[in-house]
């Protein structure tokens, strides 16, 4: 319990910059334009990855524009969809979080909720959306005590259709290689860049949700 309170104060001098851009807000609308306040990005040290896929989630083989179900994956051969979903989430949060290795030392817990890529019908037609979405958790290392509140990430993005998805594929951008790519970009962003890809993201006040335990 030391340790984690010990984690919090560390990461509470960061946020001060933050917390004082909203107290001055109303008080000076009405001073002369400056540049924006810059908040410093969360210094920590990313020493593991775990990546859960649960079996509750519903896996679809129905190929329809947009089937029904929690996971929805093609691109493997018929089989655990949940060992196959659970593979390509970490290795994008591995590579995401590689070099994340300076300041208050974390484990990434990233439990996935809904992992929807194109069935074969989509992805041959008319495309539509990769809709992504998982619950992240920061936890101390030595003790599996969360820093954090888990946050559900929304990480949607267009999925390629058509003739741009045969030459995608052409050039090697498979789905799998554009979802591992998106989701390392997000988990970045998320960690090291307070509100870089949502503007509620992790940051800098995210960390201290459960500073008070």
């Amino acid at each position: 319990m030391k340790r984690i309170k010990i984690m919090a104060a560390m990461l509470m001098g960061l946020a001060v910059s933050a917390c004082g851009s909203t107290e001055t807000e109303f008080a000076s609308r009405n001073a002369p334009l400056e540049a924006p306040k810059q908040v410093a990005p969360i210094a920590v040290n990313v020493q593991s990855v775990t990546v859960s896929v649960p079996r509750t989630l519903r896996v679809s083989e129905a190929n329809r524009y947009y089937p029904g179900g929690d996971i929805v994956w093609r691109e493997d051969p018929r089989g655990d969809r949940h060992a196959q979903v659970q593979k390509i989430v970490q290795d994008a949060m591995v590579k995401g979080v590689t070099g994340l290795d300076t300041g208050v030392p974390v484990e990434l817990y990233v439990q996935v909720t809904r992992f929807h890529a194109l069935t074969e019908k989509a992805r041959y037609t008319t495309g539509g959306v990769h809709d992504l979405e998982f619950k992240v958790t920061l936890k101390d290392p030595a003790t599996g005590q969360p820093l954090t509140e888990p946050r559900l990430i929304e990480a949607d993005f267009k999925a390629f259709g058509g003739n741009q998805a045969i030459a995608a594929e052409q050039r090697g951008e498979t789905q799998k290689v554009r979802i591992t790519e998106h989701l390392a970009k997000v988990i970045r962003a998320e960690i090291s860049n307070p509100g870089s890809y949502q503007s509620a993201g992790l940051g800098v006040m995210g960390l201290f949700n459960k500073s008070g335990s």
